[in-house]
């Protein structure tokens, strides 16, 4: 068996022209979180990924990085949108501690809660502050399976230091999400 000795997630060409495209600053969280809405969108509607998309940006709106799912496109179960959007960030910055960097605390705006797997890569990365889009709930009724969570997950990462927003923009994020199961697209590890 020949194995691989690396592996390299690739966002699609239409990130780099959507990001070509935004100001230098996006002062506002809840353009931000738009951002991360729009992402997913086009995720969908570019047939490149599932229906997630990330932001991690610093505490005055300067975009780090961007993110899309890339599950399938890539062959990749860990290749989420945050994943991806974390990764880059710390390769951009050349620092797996996002906490050390100049404008932290940054930020990681995400079109849905994050899963299990999300969950816990969020503290590891050192972003100070996590703002979502629409709420497991949300993932679950497309067929999602977003994995076990405890009930008091936000209270976790606070405790952290980690300042938790949810629901930012929810109906609008919740959409694609649905969006994404009438067209017929993959429900990778359904519930």
């Amino acid at each position: 068996m020949n194995r691989s000795r690396e592996f390299t997630i690739t966002l699609p060409a239409w990130c780099g022209t959507l990001e070509a495209s935004l100001p230098e600053r996006i002062p506002d969280r809840d353009e931000r979180m738009r951002l991360a809405v729009e992402l997913s969108r086009r995720n969908v509607e570019e047939a490149t990924g599932g229906p997630f998309g990330a932001v991690v940006s610093t505490r005055d709106g300067r975009i780090v990085s961007i993110g899309v799912n890339r599950v399938e496109t890539d062959r990749c179960s860990s290749a989420h949108a945050e994943i991806v959007a974390l990764s880059l960030g710390q390769a951009a910055l050349h620092t797996w501690n996002l906490a050390e960097v100049d404008g932290a605390p940054l930020e990681l705006a995400t079109s849905c809660e994050p899963c299990a797997m999300c969950l816990g890569a969020i503290p590891w990365s050192g972003v100070g502050r996590l703002v979502c889009g629409a709420s497991k709930r949300d993932a679950e009724a497309t067929g999602f399976d977003e994995g076990e969570r405890s009930a008091d997950w936000v209270a976790m990462l606070e405790r952290r230091g980690i300042e938790v927003h949810t629901e930012v923009l929810r109906a609008e994020a919740a959409r694609i999400l649905h969006d994404y199961r009438e067209r017929g697209a993959t429900i990778y590890n359904p519930g």
